[in-house]
């Protein structure tokens, strides 16, 4: 079926933490066992994950800038095309986030069309199971008050790094790369997409844009991608396009259904860390206070100082998240409750002050939160942990010394609980990764009681 002798069906990079667990996520509870490693693996930790079906490296190119991604992506990108996968996969955020100075997707496709030539590359970025939707080229992404065009989104409108100005994916993608794109619209899935593929092509596209907007749409996008990949063999998207595939996969008896996977059971306390700006993740602080969790808040400002005065912040919500596990509550370590609130007005003024630039500081807060995750891991007997942000999780899940991830309860689509593995003393770690704008109101708390699935849950 993958035309591959080693049974590799895809192989993904990345360009965060979070979505790229997401991915794995969608593949494993599918029945298709998968891992995603923090870096390209040595010999003997791939010879432990020697038969999956699915394989990606996460990195934190959402969050660099093109000279990073012309140093880096490449030899990524060889690395997996040397494992010989049906499919490379470029995962990018479901709400699109990029820019040509950040986390260009542009500079991505190029990087990968230069290690695995393909006459097209397909751009599915839908993921209708977490509320992304495209039609007619335009995207759409659910929040808490509703479904939004990603140029009007509460979130992605203002984001502080990469904010969406344009919801048409072509239109906004035309500003980091001049490859030709063309779009394969739901009229089109619903009739002939190959046929307009073909039509794409001739006119020498070389990205197509996919809708997807619900089972039917999703399924013909996933046939699409499949039955082309022998000269389209490196697709750009979200998770939609595992989603797409498996649907794909499923309705046409490839693979069968997968029991639905359970909970990994309930624990007395957890550990928290969160870089997050999202209201998302805000409510879900709200949540969290006075429900068995001690909300402890990071000074951001410290990371636009000097290495003692952010030190000094790390070894200071290290006691206090030590303190608080030992009188048997969550420590839940944050440097912002949404991206209007005091501490992000505080932080960007001392950014401001001092001159710093933005991706580093923020990489200071994500390397410092991982680092006080760390120690009071360490210190406690607490074994199951959360990062939230996209971005956090990337410099955070570095400090902790873990090389690997496998999918191990779900929770809402694209925030599972998983299982680490690393030489070190987090080995076998049980943590989940939360996209600022992921989970429900009360995530904590259910990742607190083992995840699993279960009804009337909000996305």
């Amino acid at each position: 079926m993958t035309d591959r002798r080693n049974g590799l069906r895809i192989a993904w990079l990345g360009d965060d933490f979070t979505g790229s667990a997401a991915v794995m996520e969608v593949l494993a509870f599918a029945g298709l066992p998968s891992v995603l490693f923090t870096q390209v693996p040595g010999p003997d930790l791939r010879a432990r994950f020697a038969d999956v079906a699915g394989l990606g490296i996460a990195t934190t190119a959402r969050a660099e800038g093109p000279d990073w991604m012309a140093a880096h992506l490449p030899g990524l990108f060889r690395a997996l095309d040397a494992l010989d996968p049906a499919l490379i996969h470029y995962k990018i955020c479901s709400t699109f986030d990029s820019a040509p100075h950040a986390g260009s997707i542009g500079a991505a496709i190029a990087a990968g069309l230069a290690v695995r030539p393909a006459k097209a590359v397909a751009l599915l970025t839908a993921a209708p199971a977490m509320r992304r939707y495209q039609a007619f080229g335009h995207l759409f992404a659910g929040a808490p008050g509703g479904v939004f065009r990603l140029d009007r989104h509460p979130v992605m409108a203002h984001h502080p790094v990469t904010p969406m100005a344009e919801s048409d994916l072509l239109a906004h993608l035309a500003a980091q790369t001049d490859l030709p794109g063309a779009l394969i619209d739901l009229e089109a899935l619903a009739t002939d997409p190959q046929a307009r593929l073909e039509a794409a092509l001739a006119d020498g596209a070389r990205i197509l844009s996919i809708d997807s907007m619900e089972p039917g749409s999703e399924a013909a996008a996933g046939a699409l991608i499949w039955h082309n990949r022998a000269r389209m063999g490196l697709v750009a998207g979200s998770q939609g396009v595992e989603y797409a595939l498996v649907r794909h996969w499923q309705r046409t008896g490839q693979i069968p259904a997968a029991p639905p996977p359970g909970s990994a059971g309930a624990v007395d306390r957890i550990a928290v860390v969160s870089g997050s700006v999202s209201p998302v993740t805000a409510a879900q602080l709200d949540w969290a206070g006075g429900r068995g969790f001690s909300l402890l808040p990071f000074d951001a400002r410290t990371a636009c100082g000097s290495e003692a005065a952010l030190e000094a912040e790390v070894a200071r919500l290290t006691r206090a998240g030590l303190a608080a596990a030992e009188a048997g509550q969550s420590p839940l370590i944050h440097s912002a409750a949404g991206h209007r609130g005091d501490q992000v007005a505080a932080f960007r003024h001392a950014l401001a002050a001092s001159g710093m630039a933005p991706d580093v500081a923020n990489r200071r807060i994500g390397e410092a939160l991982g680092r006080i995750l760390d120690r009071v891991l360490r210190g406690s007997h607490i074994r199951r942990a959360v990062i939230s942000g996209g971005d956090t999780s990337g410099h955070a899940m570095r400090q902790l010394g873990l090389q690997a991830l496998t999918a191990l309860a779900p929770t809402i689509p694209g925030a599972a609980l998983c299982r680490a593995f690393g030489d070190g003393p987090h080995d076998g770690l049980e943590i989940a990764l939360k996209g600022g704008q992921m989970g429900s109101q009360d995530y904590f708390g259910w990742i607190r009681d083992g995840g699993g699935p279960r009804r009337g849950t909000p996305a």
